[in-house]
């Protein structure tokens, strides 16, 4: 089970911080991930870090955003900066296994806006 939390309105140039806390069994997990669902668009993968700390950004969002994790907390963290009106959307976390499956079910996310 994942539970996403942090989400708000900013204004364009502003930061959120963003956390997800996973529960349940971890031993397939290999990657911690976050998506979007952006406004008339598909999930995209917003950023997404592996066990070994190795870290993976959609291309729009390098140099912006951060991602870490809480190993004592089971949480992992967005840390967004420099917000802009494209990065509004539904935000969702996952754990996923070797060969990139989600194995949790999806939570309801956190709505992120981005005012111009």
């Amino acid at each position: 089970q994942v539970v996403e939390s942090g989400g708000g309105l900013v204004q364009s140039g502003g930061s959120l911080r963003l956390s997800c806390v996973v529960s349940g069994s971890s031993f397939e997990i290999m990657h911690w991930a976050w998506y979007r669902l952006g406004p008339g668009s598909p999930r995209d993968l917003v950023a997404m870090i592996s066990n070994d700390g190795t870290t993976n950004f959609l291309d729009s969002v390098k140099g912006r955003f951060t991602i870490s994790r809480d190993n004592a907390k089971n949480t992992v963290i967005l840390h967004m900066e420099s917000l802009k009106p494209e990065d509004t959307g539904l935000y969702y976390c996952n754990v996923l296994s070797g060969n990139s499956e989600a194995l949790a079910s999806w939570g309801q996310g956190t709505q992120v806006t981005v005012s111009p």
